[in-house]
Parts: structure tokens; sequence; C-alpha cells
């Protein structure tokens, strides 16, 4: 395992991150020898970025995180996340603080090491769809200093996910150590320039945006939610009607659009799509960490495979993205 500093945090912080959430879904919903078995293995394997969330499996995730790494003695980095409900955003402070300290209590540690706005941002607050207002900012980054200061986290940062134009604007005011952003073969428009066809939500290069802070980037749907192994099919531990973000309309139309990018194994720079799809997100030095969601032990040794194998060639880059231009192009 390699290991990229997580921006100005300092944290050396390995290239394959383990995800919790439902997508993989094996700390919500998998058997919890298996929880054990498998985070054992990452431990082993070298990795040591462990993310998670209030939400995830309602706080099921954070539980059997909590439990196992405390079953193994782990010393390992974890980050989770805050989303505040449409009832919470007349009391942002005072939510952001009640909803970190009950994580500490579900993961039963002091601290963590990186706290993480997990809605959406918009221009004006939506309640109702869950969005943040740019203004309503201020006050989260407020209760993040104040739990810095307790010692109750160690850094902070957004997840970059919402309207572009207000994502700039949160990255632009210059707050935080860290952004997590959807980055992956389907939408690579975080880190680089796609076509004006493009038919997906274009992020604006906003890694690039933030390049001179020395923020730490965080990848997530680097599979696509899963769409980027080529198949429909679904572990059982995996959430099964998984909402597709920043690409199509239906999980079903990502892995349709996945087959598109077959030619990376066909040409030889990659045994299988799910490989490709992972190598791709650490091609960049702009990505501390790529996040992977994990059903079974043998998705996480294959996903660890894939790192190993390093990044993909330039030759493999080039032909990626003229393959990508030539595809949305044609939109």
């Amino acid at each position: 395992m390699r290991y990229r500093r997580l921006g100005r945090t300092g944290l050396q912080v390995s290239e394959l991150g383990f995800g919790t959430g439902s997508m993989g879904g094996l700390m919500v919903k998998g058997e919890y020898r298996e929880m054990v078995e498998t985070v054992a293995r990452s431990v082993e394997l070298g990795v040591n970025y462990f993310d998670t969330a209030r939400d995830y499996g309602d706080g099921r995730s954070e539980s059997n995180l909590g439990a196992v790494l405390r079953e193994l003695k782990a010393d390992v980095y974890v980050g989770t996340k805050v989303r505040l409900a449409a009832s919470e955003m007349e009391h942002i402070e005072k939510a952001v603080i009640e909803s970190v300290e009950s994580s500490l209590r579900c993961l039963k540690r002091d601290y963590v090491d990186l706290i993480q706005l997990h809605n959406p941002i918009g221009v004006q607050r939506q309640p109702d769809r869950g969005y943040v207002g740019v203004d309503d900012l201020e006050p989260v980054f407020l209760a993040f200093e104040a739990l810095q200061r307790k010692g109750e986290i160690r850094h902070w940062g957004i997840t970059c996910l919402g309207e572009t134009e207000a994502l700039r604007q949160a990255v632009d005011l210059q707050r935080g150590h860290t952004l997590q952003t959807c980055y992956n073969l389907l939408n690579p428009s975080a880190l680089y320039r796609v076509p004006d066809e493009f038919p997906f939500q274009d992020y604006g290069r906003l890694i690039d945006r933030v390049s001179g802070n020395d923020v730490g980037v965080i990848a997530i749907r680097v599979l696509a939610g899963g769409a980027l192994s080529g198949t429909s099919c679904r572990h059982p531990n995996a959430d099964p009607d998984l909402p597709p973000i920043g690409t199509g309309r239906t999980y079903a139309e990502d892995v349709e659009l996945a087959r598109k990018f077959t030619f990376l194994v066909r040409r030889g720079y990659a045994g299988n799509l799910a490989e490709a799809a992972i190598r791709f997100a650490i091609s960049n030095t702009a990505i501390s960490t790529a996040l992977v969601g994990f059903s079974s032990l043998e998705q996480l040794n294959q996903a660890a495979e894939a790192v190993a194998t390093g990044p993909l060639p330039r030759e493999a880059l080039r032909q990626i993205t003229e393959e990508t231009w030539k595809l949305y192009s044609r939109r």
C-alpha cells in the first residue's frame, strides 16, 4: 500500500480508503464476523482510512465500525459526517455539535480524525431537498472549529455534492482541510474538462480549484456505485436500489455506459473494468485517497490488488480522454 498526504491535515492516508456505507453494505448489513475479517484484512494490507457517516444504516455503520476497530485494536484514521435535517437548519451550530457527539458515542471514540458536512450544497437553502445554502456554511464551520478546540475532531471539510456554482463558492471560502467529490470514469469532471454536450453534472474541475490551497481530496463514487464493475448484479449486502450521483438516471443506465470503457480491458491496460476504474481514480496525484465501498472480503482483496498494480499508464489515460470526448460529443 502506498500513502499520500491528505492536504494540510498532514495525515498520510492509504491510496485505498475503506467506505462503510450502504453502497457496499458490508458494515451495515453484513455478518459481524465477516466485518471483523474484512477490516482485519484491510489493516493487514495497509488500509488506514475508514469513512463512515451518521446516517449510514441509521447509525449501524458507525456502531459496527467502532466495535470492530476496538476488537482489533486497530490504529487507523476514522472520518465521519454530519447531515442536517430540514428541522435542524434553524439552529445549525447546535445541531452539528449534537450530531458529532452522537457519532462519537456510536463509534465509542474520544475523537474522529475527520468530520465532513454531508448535505448537498445549493446557492440557496432548499430544506425539502436536504440542501444547505452557501450562507449556511459559516455556522457549520464555526461548529467544526468549536469541536476542534474541544479535541473531539482533528480536521474537517465538506462533501462537494449539490449545485456546481454553489460548490465553487464553497471551495472558494478556503475554509476546512478536505473535500470529497464524485470522481470516476463516467464523470471525471471534478478534475478534467468535459465536452459541452456532457450529459451529466459538470463539477467544473473543483479539484483544480483548490489545488493551491493544500486541501486534501477524497474521491467518492469511484466505481459509480458498482456500475463500473460492468454488471447489474448486486451483492446481497449491497443496497439493491442505489440512486446514481452525477451520472445517469438509473443504475442500469450507468452499467450500460460503463461497458463503453471495457476497451481498457481489451487493450490490456487492466484485467477487468473495476480494476481499471480504481486505478483511474488513483492516477492523478491530486487525489489523496479513493474510497471504495465493500460488500465482501473478496471485493476488498480485488480492490487492494488493483491499487497495488498502480496508476494506469499515460497512454491509457490519453485514450480514456479521447474516448470520453468521442462518447459524449456524439450525444
